[in-house]
């Protein structure tokens, strides 16, 4: 179906050379877009986008959709990470496949309605046998919501007795991790252009995985071409672990493991040293980059500054739920661009720089050359932007770095994700949202023993 975007009072393209369109259209064919500019060309089915701005689909480069059903807890709102999530992990151990399910319906399609149109999710938890399946649930909910998903098939395999965080009810066996991890690329995993449906292989982290289990699953990834994630440098306590455990800083162990390279990314990266910084420049190791997350578990800043500077592939991200609280990745924008004015001034990203990360920057951190600008060929993933509400009065005069300076704080006029719209005036457009809200607290109240 041949579909036109027009008369859009600004396209905001993020492409090489970061044109921004006035008065200009979209015209998509098949779920690609074929031209960008004045013209208006024949469709089939015409959107009228007078008073928007128009903007490349957002790009969430790391999350945890099972902790949708444990947020805004009140006893872990003062805690750390690590005993953040030993607390937590008490009640992720209720895990089952509605959970799954339902937790992932739930903040992707909050994901949806703010513009994000490819969401990454790092799921560790297996807490018992038969919930091999989980995964198989978030696809199941990125399905119905439209959304493009990336499942990473991540992993715990040192318990408490072994010197890990969590509990050793929670942790699995090597071997069963690997049989399981290519069992799920062999299924879902779509190497094609425009492909719907990725699975990248993560072991959680250097304190809740044995040193076998990141070798073995870098070696495996290789074999089957998907890409590799973690997390690494997000606390001074993981850095510590580290240092006490191996004899080594976190990311010397990570290259030790073979765990560096264009087909890696961590999740927060925020206590690098200057000489690691210029290692992951080197092998093109890239970083999601999580602000709010950060913040609220007391981590540190991440020196996002540093990280561009050296052409570091960096995108952003929500992260979890849990340590969020929401998943709302056009919220992260402008928190990430308010940041890092405080603590960088000058040398800051601009509001259109952190527009660039959550859509370009997270196409290169998820090794997906077909999205993250308007552009000839890419995927017709886009948002608008309704700027004719009081809200907006006065700020359309820069539609670039709108997004951070000012921040948009309604969900997108439209959503659409390879050509087809999946959110129109904030609300979704795959799902009854009234009986996925019920159904959803259902799940919490049960999954919470009547608790919340």
């Amino acid at each position: 179906m041949l579909t036109q975007i027009q008369n859009a009072d600004a396209i905001v393209t993020v492409d090489r050379n970061d044109r921004v369109l006035k008065q200009a259209n979209v015209w998509i064919d098949d779920g690609v877009i074929r031209y960008v500019g004045p013209e208006t060309r024949p469709a089939d089915h015409v959107i009228d986008a007078a008073g928007c701005i128009v903007y490349p689909g957002l790009i969430n480069t790391h999350h945890h959709l099972y902790q949708t059903f444990t947020r805004n807890l009140p006893q872990v709102q003062r805690m750390e990470l690590f005993p953040w999530l030993k607390t937590l992990y008490e009640i992720w151990r209720g895990m089952d496949a509605e959970w799954a399910y339902w937790s992932a319906l739930t903040g992707l399609g909050e994901l949806v309605k703010y513009g994000c149109t490819t969401c990454m999710d790092h799921h560790y938890v297996f807490p018992r046998d038969g919930t091999e399946d989980l995964i198989a649930q978030q696809f199941r909910a990125a399905d119905a919501l439209g959304i493009r998903f990336h499942a990473t098939r991540g992993s715990m395999s040192r318990g408490t007795s072994d010197g890990g965080l969590p509990p050793d009810d929670l942790v699995q066996d090597v071997d069963a991790i690997l049989k399981d991890s290519e069992r799920l690329v062999r299924r879902f995993h779509d190497a094609r252009p425009y492909a719907m449906h990725q699975v990248a292989l993560a072991p959680c982290s250097p304190f809740s995985v044995t040193s076998d289990l990141l070798r073995e699953s870098a070696v495996l990834a290789r074999e089957l071409g998907v890409r590799l994630h973690t997390h690494l440098c997000e606390t001074k306590d993981e850095e510590r672990y580290c240092l006490e455990l191996f004899g080594m800083r976190p990311l010397e162990y990570m290259e030790s493991c073979g765990w560096t390279g264009p087909d890696v990314w961590y999740a927060h990266g925020i206590h690098f040293n200057d000489d690691e910084l210029e290692q992951l420049a080197r092998s093109g190791t890239g970083v999601a980059h999580c602000p709010a997350s950060n913040m609220k578990l007391a981590s540190g800043v991440c020196r996002l500054p540093d990280l561009l500077e050296r052409g570091i592939p960096v995108g952003l991200a929500v992260d979890g739920s849990a340590s969020n609280d929401g998943s709302n990745l056009l919220e992260e924008i402008r928190i990430a661009y308010l940041l890092h004015r405080l603590t960088s001034s000058e040398r800051a990203p601009t509001g259109y720089d952190i527009l660039k990360m959550a859509t370009r920057g997270g196409a290169a951190v998820l090794g997906r050359s077909d999205l993250g600008s308007l552009e000839e060929g890419k995927a017709a993933d886009l948002f608008l932007i309704d700027t004719r509400y009081l809200d907006c009065a006065g700020a359309e005069g820069d539609p670039a770095n709108l997004l951070g300076t000012v921040g948009c704080h309604r969900p997108a006029k439209l959503v659409m994700v390879q050509g087809q719209v999946v959110s129109r005036d904030g609300v979704l457009c795959g799902v009854d949202e009234e009986q996925a809200a019920c159904e959803a607290r259902s799940q919490v109240r049960r999954l919470l023993n009547g608790s919340v």
